[in-house]
């Protein structure tokens, strides 16, 4: 599940801030996990995190000043990983990281339609780049996928207890 979720991340990397915002989500859903399990440490660690990425976002917000890259990404997915493992609830990724989920689905049908049949479902996988080629701006993007990830978080972490 690791190595699944290390690459899902990654393929969300895609728009300024997009990653940033809804990692902040996710890390902060777990942390509110951790500190209802008195798991102080993990939920200290997703603080943390939480903190890096907020401060990171007003530098890669558009216009982006810094990027994050596959080196970024794929550490920040290890670690989402990690946490759902160390807090006993690693199916509950699924549901926190939909958007993560989503992201790889897309190029995924993208991927086996094209060989199928030669055609394509979307304008351009990952989704978030269907919906830039449909005219939404960057921050139209990402705050709809930013309200998907906290709407998933709020019922992942509800669904828990």
């Amino acid at each position: 599940m690791v190595s699944w979720l290390l690459k899902r991340v990654n393929l969300t990397d895609g728009l300024d801030g997009l990653v940033a915002g809804l990692g902040s989500i996710s890390f902060a859903a777990y942390a509110i996990v951790a500190w209802h399990q008195k798991q102080l440490d993990v939920a200290m660690f997703c603080i943390a995190v939480v903190g890096g990425l907020l401060a990171f976002l007003i530098y890669n917000h558009k216009p982006a000043k810094i990027f994050m890259g596959d080196m970024g990404s794929l550490a920040l997915g290890g670690a989402l990983a990690t946490v759902s493992i160390l807090l006993h609830h690693e199916l509950s990724l699924i549901w926190i990281g939909l958007i993560f989920v989503i992201e790889t689905l897309s190029v995924m049908l993208q991927v086996l339609s094209f060989k199928l049949t030669g055609k394509r479902i979307f304008l351009m996988s990952p989704i978030h780049h269907h919906f830039e080629m449909k005219g939404w701006s960057e921050w139209r993007i990402d705050l709809t996928f930013w309200a998907v990830g906290l709407i998933t978080a709020l019922t992942g972490i509800w669904a828990m207890w």
